[in-house]
């Protein structure tokens, strides 16, 4: 007699059980999003069809993703992808796991675009440090009629970025550049945005395991001060910004004086800040003191 197949309302209660004996602080949501993933099922299967069997290659496959999560790899990194801004995104080895804060540095930009000329307006936007394209993307998404470039340093990052570009319809108006920050730039942008390496030298090591150990450190640490990327931005941007273009910045919780002050150096003043939902700075608008 053939032996029965765990059923999907077995697997949840499994999957939450070994998160939680393993001390995974949000055990019950990431159990959740496992067995949703593996098993192809829903929120509503779980609590409609718990007797739903589900066949040995998913099972197998859940069970290795418990495993690597118990190890301490974060959940949307077994998944292979995460949403950001209503979308999916897939990840890569090179690219950082894109996270709620930097919707603020999205919804700071749209704010501008919309007071500025409206959604259907033809913006130029240079997206610096691509990764997973996230911020393009998302702007890309809003904005029917903008283009962007995304660039990045890594060519893992911009195969992934093109392909999210791609997935969520426009791939058309995605070009994934491979660039040291200006290096191989050219033209004039209405927004130069950017969610750069900014973690401190000395912080690294305090990062949660999830981070450290999974994320690309160079996609993270700024220098000893935390601060070199936005040097390297407000150098650089003068020559690429079109007239009454913005540059625009996700920051670190206590870095906002200090990010202002590097900018205000090089001829930039702050027109708009915005806090993420823990009341934290997090993004940041700068106008050039004087056109291009």
């Amino acid at each position: 007699m053939a032996e029965a197949r765990p059923t999907l309302g077995m697997l949840h209660a499994e999957a939450r059980a070994r998160l939680a004996q393993a001390g995974i602080e949000d055990a019950a949501l990431d159990a959740r999003l496992l067995v949703e993933h593996f098993t192809k099922s829903s929120r509503t299967d779980a609590l409609v069809r718990p007797e739903l069997e589900i066949a040995a290659p998913s099972v197998s496959a859940l069970d290795e993703a418990l495993a690597r999560r118990i190890l301490g790899m974060p959940v949307h990194r077994i998944m292979g992808q995460r949403e950001f801004y209503g979308l999916t995104l897939g990840l890569s080895d090179e690219t950082l796991e894109p996270r709620p804060d930097t919707e603020i540095l999205v919804d700071l930009v749209l704010g501008e675009a919309r007071q500025e000329g409206g959604e259907d307006r033809p913006y130029r936007i240079l997206d610096l440090g691509t990764g997973s394209g996230a911020i393009a993307i998302a702007l890309l998404s809003a904005l029917p009629s903008a283009c962007a470039i995304g660039a990045d340093i890594s060519e893992d990052a911009l195969a992934t970025a093109r392909r999210n570009a791609d997935m969520n319809g426009v791939g058309g108006r995605f070009v994934g550049l491979r660039s040291d920050w200006f290096s191989e730039i050219e033209g004039r942008f209405d927004f130069i945005v950017s969610n750069p390496p900014y973690i401190r030298e000395h912080d690294w090591k305090s990062l949660s395991r999830e981070v450290r150990d999974f994320d690309p450190r160079k996609a993270l640490v700024g220098g000893v001060d935390g601060l070199d990327a936005y040097r390297a931005i407000a150098q650089g941007c003068h020559g690429h910004l079109a007239t009454g273009g913005r540059v625009a910045v996700e920051i670190g919780y206590d870095q906002k004086e200090a990010v202002t002050r590097v900018f205000k150096a090089c001829a930039f003043r702050r027109a708009t800040a915005a806090k993420d939902l823990a009341g934290h700075n997090r993004a940041l608008i700068f106008h050039a003191e004087k056109t291009p």
